[in-house]
């Protein structure tokens, strides 16, 4: 694996004999030897994630906030009022489709901070450096940051004491989708398992002190396999399978990222109402394991694809996400199929999140 990147925390992964992948470029665990353990300690207590292949990148100048207003769908103007909020948004391409999705924290009038996916960086990171040259807004990477995400019910209490006193008064000070410097750490209360939590940004040496105080307290580590499980149970999409450049937020289930006031931003033109396509969440009836790339079937007539799809811990069945010709959205509760191999398996038009 000496060919992939290595995060802060690799050392601390193969210490805990993960089984390491590669994912997108990074040498990643998938698991510490039970994936399904690993989700029902995030679903039940806590657990913590290596999302060091995330980029951050510092947003600054006298235009900050014009410049992302411009490249964003959503709108930052929601959250400047507040020094800390959290804004999730899209990034699209002139004709609509999804460059990236992102989560952008208002620090102050020139300052704004993005997290975006690492499997889009070079694209991401050419794309703001082109769009900013129109603005006084400079965009600078962050790589030499690390991120720690701890999730859970009980995620808060875990980082809190492992932390001094000033920093954890400062962390439970924030609200959910607000996120602030505490010491030497940026702290989000964020996340991408639908649980409570935080994810932390910091230096190397810093992260690395986090997650042994952490893992000494009992608070389980946890690879790429749950954190799918869980953002799948959650409805969250994933960029690559969920979200592209060939289709819109409003294709994609993401409507409600997206400020379609009198502001102008780049895509929106392309933003046909209704949408070409709409997004619905499956349950499976029978055995099996719904997959990405699997048709969707109304009697007789593909209707679609499955996006996302896994079995559910929580659940105990096989759920996923998939995008559905818009003409033929099918309704709640109604029961269609899906071409597994050379058989269909029936399954069930669901609200989404899952839980």
């Amino acid at each position: 694996m000496s060919e992939l990147k290595h995060t802060p925390l690799y050392q601390q992964h193969t210490a805990l004999n993960a089984k390491i992948v590669d994912f997108g470029g990074w040498a990643l665990p998938v698991n510490y030897g039970s994936q399904v353990e690993e989700h029902h300690a995030v679903r039940r207590d806590c657990g913590m994630f290596d999302v060091s292949h995330m980029t951050v990148s510092d947003v600054t100048g006298s235009e900050t906030l014009k410049f992302l207003s411009k490249v964003l769908a959503n709108d930052i103007h929601k959250i400047s009022s507040k020094q800390g909020k959290a804004l999730y948004s899209c990034m699209l391409n002139y004709q609509g489709g999804i460059i990236d999705d992102l989560i952008v924290y208002f620090l102050s009038d020139q300052h704004c901070r993005l997290v975006t996916n690492a499997s889009t960086n070079e694209k991401v990171i050419a794309w703001l450096h082109e769009q900013a040259a129109s603005f006084d807004a400079h965009v600078n990477e962050r790589p030499e940051l690390a991120l720690l995400a701890v999730q859970g019910p009980n995620a808060i209490n875990a980082v809190c004491a492992s932390v001094d006193k000033e920093t954890e008064n400062s962390i439970r000070t924030l609200k959910r989708f607000e996120g602030a410097f505490c010491g030497n750490v940026f702290v989000g209360r964020t996340g991408y398992t639908g649980e409570d939590g935080v994810e932390l940004i910091t230096s190397s040496d810093e992260v690395n002190s986090l997650w042994e105080s952490l893992h000494s307290a009992g608070v389980q580590p946890c690879g790429l396999g749950a954190r799918d499980t869980l953002r799948l149970e959650a409805g969250m999409a994933l960029y690559g399978n969920d979200l592209d450049e060939q289709h819109t937020p409003l294709d994609s289930g993401l409507k409600w990222t997206v400020s379609l006031s009198e502001r102008d931003f780049i895509g929106k033109g392309g933003l046909k109402q209704p949408a070409d396509f709409a997004m619905i969440g499956l349950v499976l009836e029978d055995r099996g394991v719904l997959r990405g790339h699997q048709t969707v079937i109304a009697g007789e007539t593909p209707i679609g694809q499955i996006t996302s799809g896994t079995f559910s811990p929580t659940l105990e069945k096989s759920i996923a996400l998939a995008r559905i010709d818009y003409a033929h959205k099918p309704a709640i509760g109604d029961k269609l199929t899906v071409a597994v191999r050379n058989k269909t398996l029936p399954v069930t038009v669901v609200n989404y999140p899952f839980i």
